[in-house]
């Protein structure tokens, strides 16, 4: 199950294990469709936590990490960044791209 977290709670969101952050923005047709998909692999990948960053609402995580554009997915590994990728991704690309880093 994933969450919004906002500035004050995304660094010590993604400091520990691995951490799969959705950048997105109500707004986004992409990221509308992405998000049944993000619920889904929260759900089943339980040694991996999901977290979603609304990019209106947090702009500085956004720009701290060059988000330009979204739905944009990205892996952090004991609060690095270690994988990302822009746009909608299918499933099985985004689980294997976590899994890279498990």
């Amino acid at each position: 199950m994933s969450r919004i977290v906002n500035s004050v709670e995304f660094k010590e969101e993604i400091k520990n294990g691995v951490v799969v952050v959705d950048f997105f923005a109500d707004w986004c047709g992409p990221c509308k469709m992405l998000a049944p998909i993000f619920e889904e692999l929260g759900n089943e990948m339980s040694n991996v936590s999901f977290v979603k960053v609304d990019v209106d609402k947090s702009p500085d995580i956004a720009m701290s990490y060059k988000v330009a554009s979204i739905p944009t997915v990205m892996v952090f590994k004991d609060g690095e960044k270690v994988a990302g990728n822009v746009g909608f991704m299918p499933k099985e690309q985004i689980k294997q791209m976590v899994e890279a880093h498990v």
